[in-house]
């Protein structure tokens, strides 16, 4: 989070874990809200607001929510004590928000290039107005009245005032002149760095030359753009240019999903280690950018009277200092490391064996290749094979019947307004209960294409809150990937690995449409961050179950349901090199920490640092010259809250062994879901929360704050 009140979106755009995770009526005339809107009749526009009709309705979307927001400014600094001060607060909230989500998901989405553009105009015009709202002293004042005055009459509306202060104080409001001066501007500076950190990442996905195209297996092949080069000149000079033979290969760029492919797949080491290098070798332009930002975040929690940008960020998280995440970090990587190193040992064996060579080391290209090997060898797995059950339009349908069976609730098609879809290949979906209607809406925005956002991630476009005891607004929320088309007339496909990612998405978006909060600043997956995860990570455990698999999961050609003797053995694969898994995500989590740790300056050589930190919690080496954290953008998201991964991971584990695991598509466990995690969104203390849901022994005090209990998740992997 950045500053005050409109910033509290934690997940508003997660990326998923596995990779590197529309209003009808406007919003800023609350007597002309629109509680439950009707697709039929909507006016049209981009997401269904009207303003944005076209490209340049972006502008006129700014000014509407400056002056909406000024309008309440002034409302809410006439107002005695009361909890209409912290209604009219979270309104400037939702009207704001509206504009920053819109245009977040609008750059990182639409093919219009001028839609794009747009959008980032809006996204950095509208956050510096953020930055006069979080420094606005009358705003700041009418909190602590609210606060102070006993005049909020319920636990949520207690909560969002502290919230909201605690923001607010965050921002530096309560700084002399000069020095919330400091941090405005440092605000402006580390989000203007973050944009250029993520956009560098998209311009530069790296790329290279493979020739002879038969180095790369044929199944790739339609995944790359052919290139050709001269195979020789004669002696006697050279050759008319028709007469010239040419050798054909594959420029193959270096993005994160395309170099995984290439890690997992290619068998020549030789380009294994090319693209390897390639691809954590850009872009070159981060290094600049990252050095800069740690100085600004650590320029800025210094002002704010903090030792470092990590404590600052930690503080108002369950984890409330570096120090609990540290010693839980430390405590997780001993657990692990015996049978991580056991598991290196094995790759390594296995590579000599594979290769007939008993000296052979192993590289850092060798894992995916190796690993995934292996696993096929011990359980006779075919990713092809193991794909043809998870047509992507039987993967929805399993997360509707997922749905009906947890929450009695079912999605259904929604036609588009005028202008409301921004590509072809989007689709829009209601959550309808049979008891209390439309619960929310939902774009799905799934394949791949040229200058979309290339991960995975769930993007809140609208938050639920209560306008009247009449009337909810609802939310409304797009999930983002990139699957594969498919090729010729094959029906896409997913590999288990991208349905994971789908249902780690999805339950994001179930955290955003099942929620039911007094105010959006709590809505859905607007909760402390070390807890945002939680339910995403609970739900990838569903995509594991053969009980909820045997629902959808059918053969593409055949119909024959996934048989059960295959998903024992995806399983058992899955649990060959958990260790490693585990302890890869320690030592991403180490490295943001470090990063933004005390002794945070751009002076220091960031590639060393992250280097020695490899060696010390993973069992691989640094391959010199590359610099992979250079495109991990959760330094961006997060910045020292990639922990947060790992502590969802543990309290997703203790829930789905204590709750879920004995039926798991049972109404019962959809209920206690639902109303016991699902619910509350940000409107209750997480760790309460959490030890309401299953019990005490979920947690685990420190002297600072709290972390997970890691027996549960101890037990599963067996370490």
């Amino acid at each position: 989070m950045v500053g005050a009140l409109m910033l509290r979106r934690a997940a508003s755009s997660f990326p998923s874990s596995l990779s590197f995770r529309l209003f009808t009526g406007s919003c800023f005339d609350s007597s002309a809200t629109v509680a439950n809107p009707s697709p039929e009749t909507s006016p049209g526009g981009l997401y269904g607001f009207p303003v944005l009709r076209t490209a340049k309705g972006f502008r006129r979307f700014v000014d509407e929510a400056i002056e909406r927001s000024g309008e309440l400014v002034s409302y809410i600094s006439r107002l005695p004590p009361s909890g209409e001060i912290i209604r009219a607060l979270d309104e400037i909230s939702d009207t704001v928000c509206s504009v920053i989500d819109s245009a977040e998901l609008c750059r990182n989405t639409h093919p219009d290039r001028e839609f794009v553009e747009e959008a980032n105009k809006a996204s950095m015009r509208i956050f510096e107005h953020l930055h006069f709202l979080n420094t606005n002293q009358s705003l700041y004042d009418a909190v602590i009245r609210a606060e102070k005055g006993n005049a909020l009459k319920t636990e949520e509306a207690q909560r969002a005032a502290h919230a909201l202060r605690t923001d607010f104080e965050k921002g530096g409001i309560h700084l002399a002149a000069d020095e919330l001066e400091q941090a405005s501007q440092l605000n402006i500076e580390i989000a203007h760095l973050g944009r250029e950190f993520n956009e560098n990442i998209m311009i530069d996905p790296g790329s290279l030359d493979i020739f002879p195209a038969s180095r790369i297996p044929k199944h790739m092949h339609h995944c790359f753009k052919s290139v050709y080069r001269p195979i020789h000149k004669t002696m006697d000079g050279e050759l008319e240019a028709k007469d010239i033979k040419k050798e054909k290969g594959f420029r193959v760029t270096t993005d994160p999903s395309t170099l995984s492919s290439i890690l997992q797949f290619v068998s020549d080491a030789e380009v294994r280690k090319r693209a390897y290098i390639t691809g954590n070798s850009v872009p070159h332009a981060n290094h600049g950018v990252l050095n800069k930002l740690i100085s600004a975040r650590h320029k800025l929690a210094q002002i704010m009277g903090c030792k470092s940008y990590a404590e600052f960020a930690i503080c108002s998280n369950m984890a409330a200092s570096p120090d609990t995440v540290s010693s839980f970090l430390r405590n997780l990587s001993r657990i692990v490391r015996h049978k991580a190193d056991e598991e290196f040992l094995s790759i390594c064996n296995f590579k000599r064996k594979v290769c007939y060579e008993k000296n052979l080391d192993l590289e850092p290209w060798d894992e995916s290749y190796f690993t995934s090997m292996m696993k096929s060898s011990s359980y006779d797995l075919d990713s092809s094979v193991i794909a043809s059950y998870f047509p992507l339009s039987q993967c929805l349908e399993g997360l509707k019947i997922m749905v009906k069976s947890l929450f009695g609730a079912t999605f259904k098609k929604v036609a588009f307004a005028p202008g409301e879809a921004w590509h072809p290949d989007v689709i829009k979906l209601s959550l309808h209960h049979p008891e209390e209607g439309e619960l929310g809406f939902l774009y799905l925005d799934l394949y791949s294409r040229k200058g979309k956002y290339p991960g995975c991630a769930h993007f809140a476009i609208r938050g639920g809150r209560q306008i009247s005891e009449m009337e909810y607004q609802l939310p409304i929320v797009a999930l983002v990937c990139n699957f594969s088309t498919g090729t010729g007339s094959m029906t896409p496909r997913l590999n288990h690995c991208d349905l994971e990612t789908l249902f780690h998405e999805f339950g994001h978006a179930l955290h955003s449409l099942l929620s039911r909060t007094d105010y959006q600043h709590f809505s859905g997956t607007r909760v402390l961050l070390d807890f945002a995860e939680t339910p995403s990570n609970l739900f990838e455990y569903y995509a594991w179950d053969y009980r909820v698999l045997k629902t959808f999961a059918r053969h593409s050609l055949t119909g024959d349901v996934i048989p059960e003797k295959l998903v024992a053995a995806m399983n058992g694969a899955r649990n060959m090199f958990a260790a490693t898994e585990l302890q890869r995500q320690i030592f991403y989590s180490m490295i943001d920490l470090t990063l933004f740790g005390e002794e945070a300056a751009a002076s220091r050589d960031i590639v060393s640092v992250v280097s020695d930190l490899k060696k010390q919690y993973t069992c691989w080496k640094h391959a010199d010259g590359t610099h992979w954290h250079t495109r991990f953008s959760h330094l961006i998201n997060y910045g020292a809250g990639y922990y947060s991964y790992l502590y969802a991971r543990c309290f997703a584990s203790t829930i789905w062994k204590q709750v879920c695991c004995e039926d798991p598509l049972s109404p019962a466990v959809g209920a206690a879901i639902r109303s016991k995690l699902l619910r509350y969104g940000g409107a209750k203390d997480p760790a309460n929360l959490l030890r309401d849901f299953v019990g005490g022994n979920i947690l685990e005090c420190y002297d600072s704050g709290v972390a997970p209990n890691v027996d549960s998740i101890r037990e599963e992997l067996d370490l």
